[in-house]
């Protein structure tokens, strides 16, 4: 069952003045299958972070439609998107987006404080998911006293604890030192083998090895994808490479 559907989806941005237009994205179609994990790849100006802002509902598309469970996003009115998104996405960011005057415990709470979650209800959401995350006894810290990895882990814990039904991640891994950057694709990867629905934008090969499946970008469009299969991390750590590499050259896959 597909909870995710795009379809036809182009985003055209016009200069101020109206002289010039960029076609961000051309006409994207894919499908995300509930409990799917899938990687978005791409070069620089391919389209990603446009990509992920309309799954996002950041952005309105110029055309096509972006459906989540059945809902599309870009008919929304206004009022209601923030609430959408609080109660249907979770997000995990780069740079983290933690508030350095909030504790851990504090910045996890805020999707539901915003939703109107009572303590207890919040506290019993809490607990399970920080001991599975490794945090429990960093809750009452502030961000700048602990680690970039700790951080990300607190981060993916916010995005989490409203049970959203999609994850978006946007080179979650991309201020992570090694062994952060392990703790978290594992992270991952067992959220999602509990059912939880993935898409990640990346540079990272290493990251995108650990998805199901994995979408290539290029000039806006979606140029080719791989499905794991079978593959360990190791044979789909070399198969999105070779495809990046004929990418990156202007070649065709065959």
């Amino acid at each position: 069952m597909s909870i995710l559907e795009v379809h036809d989806l182009k985003k055209v941005y016009t200069s101020r003045f109206g002289t010039q237009k960029v076609e961000a994205l051309k006409c994207v179609n894919f499908s995300v299958e509930k409990g799917e994990y899938v990687a978005v790849m791409g070069e620089s100006g391919s389209g990603k972070t446009t990509l992920l802002n309309l799954l996002a509902a950041l952005d309105k598309p110029t055309g096509g439609s972006v459906l989540l469970d059945g809902v599309d996003t870009s008919t929304l009115p206004e009022k209601e998107i923030a609430s959408f998104r609080r109660n249907q996405l979770g997000f995990v960011f780069q740079d983290f987006n933690l508030l350095d005057t909030f504790t851990l415990e504090d910045n996890i709470y805020l999707p539901l404080v915003l939703a109107g979650k009572n303590h207890a209800e919040m506290e019993k959401l809490l607990k399970p998911l920080a001991e599975e995350l490794g945090i429990a006894d960093l809750l009452k810290k502030y961000p700048y006293e602990v680690s970039g990895g700790q951080k990300q882990r607190a981060a993916a814990a916010r995005a989490l604890i409203t049970e959203p039904k999609l994850l978006l991640a946007d080179e979650p891994t991309g201020a992570l030192d090694s062994r952060s950057t392990d703790e978290l694709l594992s992270l991952f990867a067992d959220v999602n083998k509990r059912g939880q629905t993935i898409v990640m934008v990346t540079h990272s090969v290493k990251a995108a090895s650990h998805a199901t499946r994995v979408l290539f970008i290029r000039d806006g469009e979606v140029y080719h994808q791989l499905y794991r299969g079978n593959d360990t991390n190791e044979q789909l750590y070399q198969k999105i490479s070779d495809t990046l590499t004929v990418l990156t050259t202007g070649g065709e896959i065959k």
